[in-house]
């Protein structure tokens, strides 16, 4: 990226996914190393500084030669639901949200611990550090061990008002303080690779607010439809709200928090949906769903594949097709999971709107946004205006200008974010307020029915 915000170079690397059990997912963290030097490699620019952001809450421990003890266990691996409710149990569900603006739930870092202690008692004694994804790509690019307090907020170790680690919250869970890294500000120093500054970075959805401008309070909603869906407004000061139905961490904004509501499958329902009915390009699905009207003629999609986060923390929610004919179509499916999708972000941003912030506008980002009808379907569900901006790389985009602040090109976040210019604007365009009911009710009805 130029000191004007102008993106000069791409490059993107592959890695695999491994599902060894049912709710399990888990990756090679050598897989992320070899991709980061094919993808600077492709580059073909030495930079100015660099910036990382990455998949927040991924288990990576090490021993004491900082070599993996065993695979990442990643940010929508299932396996440690009996691990969250020892830890509610233990501190108090009220103690906990007070702490770290979180309930525990499967997602999350220390669970995923806490698993390896009861599951594979071997591989934890001999851990010596944990790190989160994009933190060990900085160990094999600096040497350094670091994270930043925006990805720590996403561990459940961290007191996200104090921006520290919680002390009394790793003696209650009886962790060692030693074997995690310093929390730095997102565009602090952490590091250099081949004499290039390193900042610390961000999480993905803290990075792609910033990719997106989105960094003050009363400022535009961040809408990531990526494989996940994110509602994600900046707050001014740490506020959890009382369910903790939202997650509440620190931005990547020194001296800002923000709150954000997580559905697990957005863009991934529809991914799944065109696997499940035989694999056709996206823009001819898209074509076909544009022939429905809203509302599918009662046809109504959870999106909950794999549980849900944002409104209901249920790990055993599933997904559901409800109010099928013989009229529907593979049209009618795609539409209903575009609604379902969209149905599913304004839960989160009722939430949001719930803890004070004031939504006037959205801005977009992830696989999802480049499709105009996904838009106009999610502004329809939201009612709000939702734009595009200039660069969609998101969080790779607001890694860079993180990188930027540290570098001295800019003389703070908020500076750089206002290069992330909205290029167009996507008005509602429909009335779903009935489909939104039908699609509020049919959850309690189906886990009525469990």
């Amino acid at each position: 990226m130029s000191p004007s915000g102008e993106v000069l170079a791409r490059a993107q690397a592959s890695y695999p996914l491994s599902t060894p059990h049912p709710g399990w997912a888990e990756q090679d963290p050598e897989d992320w190393w070899r991709a980061t030097l094919e993808a600077l490699r492709a580059l073909g620019t030495k930079p100015a500084a660099i910036g990382l952001s990455g998949q927040m809450h991924g288990l990576v421990a090490l021993d004491s030669a900082d070599r993996v003890i065993r695979p990442a266990i990643l940010w929508n691996d299932g396996r440690s639901q009996r691990q969250c409710d020892a830890i509610e149990e233990t501190v108090g569900r009220d103690r906990l949200i007070a702490l770290t603006g979180n309930r525990a739930l499967a997602g999350f870092t220390a669970p995923k611990l806490l698993w390896l202690r009861d599951e594979e008692p071997k591989a934890f004694a001999r851990i010596r550090s944990v790190l989160l994804p994009k933190d060990y790509v900085r160990l094999r690019l600096t040497g350094d061990k670091a994270t930043d307090v925006s990805d720590a907020s996403g561990t459940l170790l961290f007191d996200v008002g104090a921006r520290a680690w919680s002390e009394p919250l790793l003696e209650a869970l009886e962790l060692d303080t030693a074997i995690l890294p310093p929390a730095l500000e997102s565009p602090s120093p952490a590091g250099s690779y081949e004499g290039v500054r390193v900042v610390a970075g961000g999480g993905d959805q803290a990075a792609g607010a910033v990719g997106v401008g989105v960094t003050v309070p009363g400022g535009p909603l961040s809408v990531a439809l990526g494989t996940s869906g994110v509602v994600f407004a900046a707050l001014p000061a740490f506020a959890a709200e009382p369910a903790a139905r939202l997650h509440a961490f620190c931005h990547a904004v020194p001296g800002m928090w923000h709150a954000m509501g997580v559905m697990l499958n957005a863009g991934g329902a529809l991914r799944w949906l065109r696997d499940a009915t035989g694999g056709a390009p996206y823009d001819v699905l898209m074509a076909e769903a544009e022939r429905w009207e809203p509302g599918v003629e009662g046809l109504t999609f959870l999106p909950y594949l794999a549980g849900e986060r944002t409104p209901h923390a249920d790990p055993e929610a599933r997904g559901a097709f409800a109010g099928l004919s013989l009229r529907h179509d593979r049209g009618a499916l795609v539409r209903a999971v575009l609604e379902g999708v969209a149905f599913g972000l304004r839960d989160s941003l009722d939430l949001v709107r719930e803890l004070g912030v004031d939504a006037r506008v959205a801005r977009a980002s992830g696989g999802g946004a480049a499709s105009d009808l996904f838009l106009r379907v999610v502004a329809s569900a939201l009612e709000l205006p939702v734009e595009r901006v200039a660069v969609d790389e998101g969080a790779a985009y607001g890694a860079a200008l993180l990188a930027g602040v540290g570098a001295g090109a800019f003389a703070s976040v908020e500076e750089a974010a206002a290069l992330a210019r909205p290029t167009a604007t996507i008005e509602p365009a429909w009335d779903l307020s009935e489909p939104l009911a039908r699609f509020r009710a049919l959850y309690p009805a189906l886990r009525a029915g469990r």
